[in-house]
């Protein structure tokens, strides 16, 4: 078949390559005429592991194309994705359709024939009427089938996703569109890959739904980690306990920070809004959004009492600016909140990211920009991991406190336990579970 991907971002880049590696022909459109370059020459604007070799074996085999101009592409694909950007609308919270919808009055001057018409975007119920009729009020001849297809892509296993994905779900109201859809993900019938076909309305309620239910499970097993640490239990074996349960599962039940990324916080607070809108508030969800945020801002103040209350004059390591291993994405990460909290209260701020310095140094000002975990170690009077990157999971912890002004770690992924802390001569502050403050550690030292 061939395709045209609208949107050379997260989704429609890692999208494009998967669909041209399952053998059918796309074309990639952006109109940044730079990073259509790029993506020409081999660049990969974005990290994802795998997708630099996908992106070139695909090229070369002349399956993988990438153009500004959209005309040619789109006038000879049998499906057409709008894989544009969604973020929330300054002011109000609701998703910004404007690209959407743009990319649809674009695409219906150029269509000829029935062409098959999917947003990929994650977009609030209803989307796909609109689009519809965006594209019929250019053109009213136009022949087309509108589909909700959403992606649940995982940035950092977002090949894996997608070619072993637990679902599709292709949302059609014209049955014309069903055949073309199940051409498009043929090699995942033969996995035997669970593809639900339903209404467009509820595909597109479906992703919302997913990315909510998600979220809320991620704040409530913070809250429960608030829960341990006042009543002495450990919140990694109250995950275990509970996750045990095939009702419940295990994923999405790590403590941390909070979360942060290109779906949750935009989802959640789209799909509020939505609600609100429709006289059926979602009070679940908007309590996750507040606990969420409000958590995030706390992480600061937990920093600053693991160094004894305050943070004027002390140096302070953060170990992972992203907002999950495995990229370089930084869109509502906690790090955003963090430093910058560090910094007003009077903190020396050193950082490393392996992946999200270049997106880091556009958001955050003041920090000192670091070349490896070790430089930014040096002199530190707390050391934070923030990201749970691997090479953060195995630090020469003798060199780590050889390096550091005071040997205090705060671990916001528990990525270590007390027992291993206190072998090695640190002050030990995590989340949910005992740790080791550092002026019991350095009484019992003195003794």
């Amino acid at each position: 078949m061939r395709v045209t991907m609208i949107g050379t971002g997260y989704v429609g880049l890692v999208s494009g390559a998967c669909f041209s590696d399952f053998g059918h022909t796309v074309t990639c459109i952006d109109k940044d005429a730079a990073k259509i370059e790029t993506l020409r020459h081999g660049g990969i604007p974005i990290y994802e592991p795998g997708l630099d070799a996908l992106v070139a074996t695909n090229v070369a085999a002349g399956r993988l194309h990438f153009e500004t101009d959209a005309r040619e592409a789109i006038r000879t694909s049998d499906v057409v994705f709008i894989a544009v950007g969604t973020p929330s609308r300054r002011g109000d919270g609701h998703a910004d359709l404007t690209y959407v919808y743009a990319a649809a009055e674009e695409i219906a001057s150029m269509i000829e024939g029935f062409t098959v018409i999917v947003t990929k975007s994650t977009v609030p119920v209803g989307t796909g009427d609109e689009v519809d009729a965006v594209i019929r009020r250019a053109n009213p001849n136009a022949d087309i089938a509108v589909v909700s297809n959403p992606e649940f892509l995982r940035e950092g296993a977002a090949i894996d996703d997608f070619k072993r994905p637990d679902r599709v779900v292709i949302g059609i109201e014209d049955d014309r569109a069903r055949a073309p859809m199940q051409e498009l993900y043929r090699p995942l019938y033969l996995n035997e890959t669970p593809i639900l076909f339903t209404q467009r309305r509820t595909s597109e309620l479906i992703k919302y739904a997913a990315n909510a239910f998600l979220a809320t499970k991620i704040t409530f097993i913070n809250e429960m980690a608030d829960l341990c640490e006042a009543v002495g239990a450990d919140v990694q074996q109250v995950a275990k306990g509970i996750g045990l349960d095939k009702r419940i599962g295990g994923k999405f039940l790590n403590a941390g920070p909070g979360y942060g990324g290109s779906c949750f916080p935009k989802d959640t607070l789209a799909l509020s809004k939505t609600a609100t809108d429709a006289g059926t508030p979602l009070e679940i969800v908007q309590s996750v959004v507040q606990v969420n945020a409000d958590r995030k801002k706390a992480m600061a103040q937990r920093i600053t009492t693991a160094m004894g209350g305050f943070a004027t004059g002390k140096t302070v390591a953060i170990l992972g600016l992203a907002f999950k291993p495995n990229t370089d994405d930084m869109r509502d990460a906690p790090s955003l909140d963090i430093v910058p909290a560090l910094i007003e209260a009077g903190a020396r701020v050193k950082v490393y990211d392996p992946e999200a310095m270049n997106e880091a140094r556009k958001l955050l000002n003041g920090p000192v920009w670091c070349e490896d975990t070790y430089d930014a170690i040096e002199g530190a009077d707390a050391l934070v991991i923030l990201t749970e990157w691997d090479q953060f999971r195995a630090l020469d912890l003798d060199r780590v406190k050889s390096l550091m002004a005071t040997p205090m770690i705060v671990d916001l992924r528990n990525v270590y336990d007390s027992a291993t802390m206190e072998a090695h001569g640190f002050g030990y502050s995590c989340i949910g579970r005992t740790g080791l403050p550092l002026p019991e550690l350095i009484e019992r030292k003195s003794a």
